[in-house]
């Protein structure tokens, strides 16, 4: 079973219409405190206010309301309906008509490992842009010999990351200096391997059954960190258990909701200040003889212990975990 998980406070948007036409999918939208009051489309599993109440989650006892981590309301719909992949998208995310995600496993174009950050966008496009959370000191550097040196492999991926065309997924730096829009190349869909690692977000994004477990999003760090922050985390903890991180080309052309740019900029200062420290700390925090739930947890103790996150993160996290335990 394959489910789309979207958070919306809008009517339903031209993406929500777009996806809940996919037959071979489960389109489910978590609505909030800010949604209309009367919202209807067909296909879709729409989850109001009222509904999530009456559900039987732990999350509900911590989660804000107005915030961007409902969401995750959605992922524990899916996980107890049945789900073997969950989707992460949004509403301003237009499938394109060819929107699909390759098998994860099979044999693909695998980027060497131990490489550290890669700027992705640089397999997909000439263009001088990056994706949100790559480290600042790499922004101009180049990586095309990485990309000469990969090789076709069998491999077993956990997450495949799509790319969007048009206004792609790029910080506020990238926004306020140049801001041009970009179509990414059809290139071949390529994988990390371990120790090579991007930031990836939730908007285009398919996580296989096994790690359902860290779709947590983290909710007490700013709304430009959370989906990013989830990324950084999700690649160590996949490597232990034989996982990658894989990308296709732009299977969405996404046409964003409006931004202020340096409200953007200020969310987006502690993921600047904290990228490379959230993988060192996950690599130090994890091991695979743990559980990746364990894993999780002890990461997330590791970051409050450092100031990265607050101590309302780990209630939040750990009335996840309850819930996830409750549903696998």
């Amino acid at each position: 079973m394959k489910y789309i998980v979207i958070t919306s406070i809008f009517e339903p948007t031209e993406a929500v219409v777009k996806f809940s036409k996919l037959t071979d999918y489960k389109l489910i939208v978590v609505g909030d405190k800010k949604s209309p009051p009367v919202w209807e489309c067909d296909n879709v599993t729409y989850l109001p206010v009222e509904k999530q109440t009456a559900m039987d989650f732990k999350l509900l006892d911590v989660l804000p309301y107005n915030h961007y981590c409902r969401k995750m309301i959605g992922y524990l719909y899916a996980i107890q309906n049945g789900a073997e992949i969950i989707i992460d998208t949004d509403d301003d995310n237009i499938p394109k008509q060819n929107w699909e995600f390759p098998s994860f496993t099979g044999d693909y174009n695998c980027i060497p490992p131990d490489k550290g950050f890669i700027n992705i966008y640089k397999y997909y496009t000439d263009q001088h842009i990056w994706p949100r959370g790559l480290p600042l000191r790499l922004i101009t550097q180049d990586f095309s010999d990485v990309f000469a040196n990969m090789k076709s492999q069998k491999t077993d991926v956990g997450v495949w990351q799509g790319l969007a065309d048009e206004d792609p997924d790029v910080d506020a730096i990238y926004r306020l200096t140049s801001n041009t829009p970009c179509y990414f190349n059809e290139n071949p869909a390529c994988v990390l391997e371990k120790g090579t690692l991007t930031p990836f977000n939730t908007q285009n994004t398919a996580i296989r059954k096994e790690l359902f477990p860290l779709m947590y999003l983290p909710t007490y760090v700013t709304f430009r960190f959370t989906d990013i922050l989830r990324g950084l985390i999700m690649q160590p903890i996949m490597w232990l258990y034989g996982y990658n991180l894989g990308f296709t080309n732009a299977t969405v052309v996404q046409k964003r909701n409006e931004h202020d740019f340096m409200k953007d900029f200020e969310s987006e200062v502690p993921m600047f200040l904290d990228t490379e420290n959230v993988i060192d700390l996950t690599i130090k925090n994890t091991k695979p003889s743990d559980s990746i739930e364990d894993n999780l947890h002890n990461t997330y103790t590791a970051l409050l212990n450092k100031g990265i996150v607050k101590q309302e993160e780990i209630k939040t996290l750990e009335a996840w975990l309850m819930d996830i335990k409750k549903l696998t």
